[in-house]
């Protein structure tokens, strides 16, 4: 079963930029796109960002296009969410998983919360 491991959120100002890892266990990482996902208090997840298995296509939801990069290392198993220009907005738990089709299993999130 494959782990998805989230790390660098935190408490950022309004303005400020963050990057998430997503550290991934599975042995196959390399073969299939993964994508970036967030769920705000009261609200259901939402689709963020994703990337191709090679890294030359990416996908943004219309809400980050322009501030938000997704970017991968396929030999490191890890993939990235550059947050430049964050917004009170984007206070959510952030969430990694392969994409479209997510593994059955999320990882535990990582918090990101944008003072105004």
């Amino acid at each position: 079963q494959v782990q998805l491991v989230e790390s660098g959120g935190g408490l950022v100002q309004a303005g400020g930029s963050l990057r998430l890892s997503c550290a991934n266990s599975g042995r196959t990482f390399s073969s299939y796109s993964m994508g970036w996902f967030r769920q705000a208090p009261g609200k259901e997840r939402e689709f963020v960002a994703a990337i191709s298995y090679s890294g030359d296509r990416t996908w943004y939801a219309d809400s980050v296009k322009g501030r938000f990069t997704i970017s991968r290392d396929n030999a490191k198993n890890t993939v990235y969410l550059q947050m430049n220009s964050l917004k009170v907005e984007d206070t959510a738990v952030y969430y990694c998983n392969r994409y479209p089709q997510s593994f059955g299993s999320w990882g535990q999130g990582t918090q990101v919360t944008v003072s105004s």
